[in-house]
């Protein structure tokens, strides 16, 4: 990863809600970008979106067949992004979070982007259908595990917006929507060509047909959650110090604490909810805006190339 752990842990090491149950099968990562010259990294962050936007905007096919044609695959990657010019169009730039996730997937969890989300959606204009990212993960070399993941780019962390992301969690996991994700996976061709042991595939599709009970696939089930956020702490730094670094442990761990028993609260009566395993990934940005119009400048250039 191009950014620094702070926070790598199951949510229970640091849970002091005993009422609070299940806490097992949650973990949490914080992740920081560093400074350069008093100055956040903007460049180095969007360097790390471009270098990973492939994961999600191109089939497996098509990133294959520009792997040595890095202009092109941004191109024919940039023309798949849902670019908005309306003022204070809450989605403005929602495909960052998306695309973040997508490289966390691959360089943390080391999983296979199966359903590249946004090149599989219908409309270029549209928000991507269903889950923001679909991955498996090949577990022990015959076993796997499913990914079905929630990306959010926001103003604030704070309590009030936390219920928007737990809401989209929550729809995510019903029956019909598992189901409908399932059947992506099993129909696009990129499960073809990603997993090699044939065996281990027909078994993945066997499992994911829509005539198998999607009680079977929830102890497999992973919901990695991302909360890209605006930070006041971050704005206010102008080097990667160890007091930074604490501050936002503290602070993260909070929101981490906040978010799992609001979860736990709302979804806990989800059939075999305990089993399903959920990641929140918290990452701070200084100014949500300048990052955004960034991008979409840079997406602008590649679109029109």
């Amino acid at each position: 990863m191009n950014f620094e752990i702070l926070i790598n842990n199951p949510f229970t090491d640091f849970c002091f809600d005993k009422s609070l149950t299940p806490v097992e099968n949650k973990s949490v990562i914080s992740m920081i970008n560093n400074f350069e010259d008093k100055e956040w990294r903007y460049n180095h962050f969007q360097n790390f979106i471009w270098d990973n936007i492939a994961e999600t905007s191109l089939s497996h096919k098509e990133r294959e067949s520009l792997v040595n044609n890095h202009h092109s695959l941004l191109t024919y990657a940039a023309k798949n992004l849902r670019l908005s010019d309306k003022s204070g169009d809450i989605s403005k730039g929602s495909e960052i979070a998306e695309i973040i996730l997508y490289a966390i997937m691959k360089h943390h969890f080391k999983a296979l982007p199966v359903v590249p989300k946004i090149f599989y959606k219908q409309n270029a204009q549209d928000n991507a259908k269903g889950a923001d990212s679909v991955h498996i993960i090949i577990e022990n070399g015959n076993d796997f595990s499913i990914w079905f993941g929630e990306a959010k780019f926001y103003n604030s962390i704070e309590d009030a917006r936390l219920a928007e992301i737990i809401t989209s969690v929550e729809n995510s996991l019903l029956t019909d929507k598992l189901k409908k994700e399932n059947s992506i996976i099993t129909n696009v061709s990129d499960i073809d060509s990603l997993i090699g042991d044939e065996k281990l595939r027909n078994e993945i599709k066997t499992s994911l047909s829509p005539r198998e009970s999607i009680d079977l696939i929830k102890p497999k089930l992973h919901i990695p959650i991302l909360l890209l956020h605006e930070c006041e702490i971050t704005q206010k730094q102008t080097s990667l110090s160890d007091d930074y670094k604490i501050e936002m442990i503290n602070y993260h761990k909070n929101r981490a604490e906040a978010f799992f028993s609001k979860q736990i609260n709302k979804l806990g009566a989800i059939p075999h909810y305990s089993e399903i395993k959920f990641h929140l990934v918290l990452f701070p940005v200084p100014l949500k805006k300048t990052i955004v119009d960034r991008f979409i400048s840079i997406a602008d250039f590649y679109k029109n190339s």
